[in-house]
């Protein structure tokens, strides 16, 4: 009586055994892949064992976390065909074996999941088929594109008597992963105090436990000298008691943007301190690692202020009447950051009766004989220092109009001026009689 139990347990055992038999068996599994590089060819192999027929094996791209499944390979072993689903007519991928997919030149699009689908007829019926699946994840790297280095807050004026903050960002975009990017100063790493958010001035000065300066401005109006004497036509070279010659302390911070491709723009910016006694002609580099690069990435600047501009006047002989445009079109030298430009007139108002006009071209309008001889001044100037260059006007008389005859913009007066004239004289005249 108590063999029956056991008994009908081997009979199960055994008609377990005999289905298993007649459905075979099927195992499927993907060979791993580490990280690749866009542009570099990838083979994804699916192995499987099995002691049945086989019916298809079928790849898929998985997409939007697994809500669909794109077809990109079939081998449909019932007809021993190969069927290609990628919408490139060019067929990006060729069958190297039945359980092999590859891909001659990857993209970062490609990142992401895939499966491999094996179907073997089950053998107690040709009706039925077996199916198991196996995955892998393709991470495709981008090594960066571009990369620059550019100063925040520009073009800003050089200050005299207040301390001063200055950023240099470095954009690095196209790369996936994100890379690592770091600032050198004239070659040598730079040791910076990493920031999560920007320093604000309302908030008070950034602390931190190495000797620091504060990234605020700062005015100290009892270090003003007493006199002030900017020679012109050079650089100005007058700094007051607040800059040190010590050290600066730099502060780090990194953001991150998303592409819609894949990649990730970085922008690091390095902010500190300005001394322009040391930080004039000093060399910063931004410098990217990234691991589909063999070696560093790197883009640089020299801080330089601006010195000897060069200013360009058209027409070269300007006549009353003409219009007078006032350029600079370059300096002695490399300036960085990009310099703020101002036109004064020397001992006068502009044309247009405005004290100062911002920009890099002064334009005057119908220029009238009363011009000939003013001085104009240009200062150029970034946060390095500032300089300014002189050049007179001279103004010749135009043929085409009769002295005396222009009004105060250089304009002719015309024959209704004349006859307006004679008009009032006659009317003067008769009145007195």
């Amino acid at each position: 009586m108590r063999a029956a139990p056991s008994l009908r347990h081997c009979v199960c055992l055994l008609l377990a055994a005999i289905l298993d038999l007649a459905r075979g068996y099927l195992t499927v599994n993907i060979e791993p892949l580490p990280p690749v590089v866009a542009g570099d060819a990838v083979t994804l192999k699916c192995n499987f064992k099995t002691d049945g027929r086989m019916r298809e094996i079928v790849w898929y791209r998985v997409m939007d976390g697994g809500t669909i499944k794109q077809k990109i390979f079939t081998f449909d072993a019932m007809f021993s065909t190969n069927y290609s689903h990628m919408e490139n007519y060019r067929k990006r991928e060729d069958l190297v074996y039945q359980s092999t997919v590859r891909l001659p030149e990857v993209r970062v699009s490609d990142n992401g999941p895939y499966e491999c689908h094996v179907g073997i007829y089950d053998r107690a019926t040709r009706e039925k088929v077996v199916l198991a699946s196996g995955n892998i994840f393709l991470n495709v790297m981008a090594p960066p594109t571009s990369i620059e280095v550019v100063a925040a807050d520009t073009p800003a004026p050089f200050s005299r008597y207040q301390a001063q903050n200055f950023t240099l960002v470095c954009i690095v975009s196209g790369g996936k992963p994100a890379p690592m990017v770091y600032f050198k100063r004239d070659g040598e790493p730079i040791d910076a105090v990493p920031l999560s958010e920007p320093p604000a001035a309302s908030s008070g000065p950034v602390q931190d436990s190495r000797p620091f300066r504060s990234l605020l401005h700062r005015d100290l109006d009892d270090t003003k000298p007493t006199t002030e004497n900017i020679p012109e036509t050079v650089v100005s070279r007058e700094f007051p008691r607040w800059v040190h010659s010590a050290e600066p302390v730099y502060f780090l911070r990194h953001s991150h943007a998303p592409g819609s491709d894949g990649t990730v723009e970085v922008r690091a910016l390095l902010t500190w301190t300005l001394n322009p006694q040391i930080d004039n002609e000093a060399l910063f580099s931004c410098e990217v690692k990234h691991p589909a690069l063999s070696m560093p990435m790197q883009a640089e600047v020299t801080l330089v202020a601006p010195k000897g501009p060069k200013i360009m006047m058209t027409p070269s002989r300007a006549r009353v009447g003409d219009t007078v445009r006032i350029l600079i079109h370059g300096f002695q030298n490399e300036v960085f950051p990009e310099p703020m430009f101002t036109w004064t007139r020397v001992g006068s108002r502009l044309l247009d009766g405005s004290t100062e006009f911002d920009g890099k071209e002064l334009v005057l309008e119908r220029v009238p004989a009363e011009l000939n001889g003013s001085m104009y001044r240009c200062t150029a100037q970034n946060p390095l220092g500032s300089t300014d260059t002189h050049t007179r006007l001279i103004v010749f008389e135009n043929p085409n109009i009769p002295r005396g005859t222009e009004d105060s913009n250089g304009s002719a007066s015309g024959p209704a001026g004349v006859r307006l004239t004679l008009v009032l004289v006659l009317t003067v005249v008769l009145e007195l009689t």
